[in-house]
């Protein structure tokens, strides 16, 4: 006898197989998560210099890009030479190589300004910071004398914590010590274990910008081969999308806060501020985080110049809110545009949910992927609402109260306006006794 196979037993059999192991997965996430957590973040500790070299690489594409398209194709058409297969590849070698050169140039000159500069001020403020706590306390001391009431006040709420303060130390900090060193020793260590992956992450991104068509063709066949026609052109359509959003958001970020922190050294240079180069490094590099960056860098910094020179404090705090009002309103729309399309509450959402996720990293690039999620749901929505004949403008939802079966909005009434409109006329009778019927004009 011979055995007919059947295709619809194999995908019986497939779909009963992969219920049975997402129940079996569901069952170890829910009792055994802490251990399959572990694993992940052992699995990324792992594969670190990779992620590096892909994170750096996909940084460099656009510069690669520019170079290749812009500077070296042009000048070797020029040259007469022929784009042939081993002219691709050394014309990518090239740019690879001017790319590298150029990052490489930027940052050493960038450190070489900053590093001495940023030393040196922490330098004198270990060394000096005795003569700034004096000066902070005879400053304060000068503003209590000359208002009695606060001198009182803050004299019982100095009694009322002093002890607590002590006994805090006393109990809880002083035998932490050894921990704390512990702590700090390990961020130490990692520190240099994070600078070994961005090496081999370095070197890593070369191969990567050397094939990234090659990837990307590779990864597009993939998409085809699982997926139908129409759907790949979509998912590839919304990798597209994807990355247009990170890269127009990261990259105009970074521009904006080395333009931020370049007007921040001239303004506090002008006023005299202390260590312009220091609070002006600390600004533009907080102001990397949207909406919570100024406040992270501006707050530390006004501190710093208040403990040196509490007048100089009060002119850099105006400062930094002008500052950081012309980034909002006028630098930040001008390079960013609407690269993310997110209301304003959207990114206090966003900051805040993937902050308390992943840290700053999640601050930083928590914006662009709630932009892509979003995007991704009003696209759903609004394929729904085709398919319904509806319209996919906000407008007419603003207002409506019910849709009719016209498909015609019905625009809402509060109850008060009812009984305002209903004494303007005799009262008619109310002859509709389905309430689910509108009632005829």
């Amino acid at each position: 006898m011979k055995f007919k196979f059947d295709k619809k037993y194999l995908y019986w059999g497939l779909t009963g197989f992969l219920a049975l192991a997402g129940a079996i997965l569901f069952y170890y996430m829910l009792f055994h998560g802490a251990n399959f957590m572990g694993g992940i973040d052992r699995f990324i500790t792992i594969a670190m210099p990779i992620i590096d070299g892909f994170v750096l690489a996909y940084l460099f594409t656009p510069i690669l890009n520019m170079l290749e398209k812009k500077v070296i194709r042009p000048l070797c058409a020029k040259a007469g030479l022929t784009m042939t297969p081993k002219v691709k590849r050394r014309v990518r070698a090239g740019s690879i190589l001017a790319t590298l050169v150029i990052v490489l140039v930027v940052v050493y000159e960038l450190f070489a300004l900053i590093i001495p500069e940023v030393v040196r001020s922490v330098q004198s403020i270990i060394f000096q910071f005795p003569i700034y706590v004096n000066n902070l306390s005879n400053w304060a001391l000068l503003l209590l004398k000359d208002n009695p009431d606060l001198e009182a006040t803050v004299d019982a709420l100095i009694d009322q914590y002093s002890a607590k303060i002590l006994e805090y130390v006393n109990t809880n900090l002083l035998p932490q010590i050894n921990e704390i060193l512990k702590t700090v020793s390990l961020s130490v260590i990692g520190i240099f274990k994070a600078l070994w992956n961005l090496v081999i992450g370095f070197i890593i991104s070369i191969y990567l910008l050397g094939s990234k068509e090659k990837f990307a063709g590779q990864a597009k066949k993939i998409v085809y081969a699982i997926f139908d026609r129409k759907a790949g052109n979509e998912l590839v359509s919304n990798f597209r999308f994807i990355h247009s959003t990170f890269i127009g958001f990261i990259g105009g970020k970074i521009i904006d806060s080395i333009i931020i922190g370049i007007i921040c050294f001239v303004c506090t240079s002008i006023i005299g501020t202390p260590y312009s180069i220091l609070v002006s490094v600390i600004i533009g590099v907080t102001n990397i985080i949207p909406f919570f960056g100024p406040w992270i860098g501006g707050i530390p910094s006004a501190l710093l110049v208040l403990m040196v020179d509490p007048k100089q404090a009060l002119y850099f705090g105006i400062l930094i809110i002008v500052i950081q009002q012309f980034d909002g309103n006028i630098l930040g729309p001008k390079i960013l545009g609407d690269s993310t399309g997110l209301s304003g509450f959207w990114v206090i959402f966003s900051i805040t949910i993937f902050g308390g996720l992943f840290g700053v990293l999640g601050m930083i690039v928590g914006v662009p992927i709630f932009a892509v999620f979003y995007a991704g749901v009003k696209s759903l929505v609004d394929r729904y609402l085709r398919k319904k004949n509806l319209p996919t403008d906000l407008a007419p939802y603003m207002t409506v109260g019910r849709i009719e079966e016209s498909m015609a909005f019905t625009e809402y009434v509060p109850p008060a306006k009812k009984k305002n409109s209903g004494k303007s006329g005799p009262k008619q009778p109310d002859t509709n006794t389905d309430s689910s019927e509108p009632k005829k004009s």
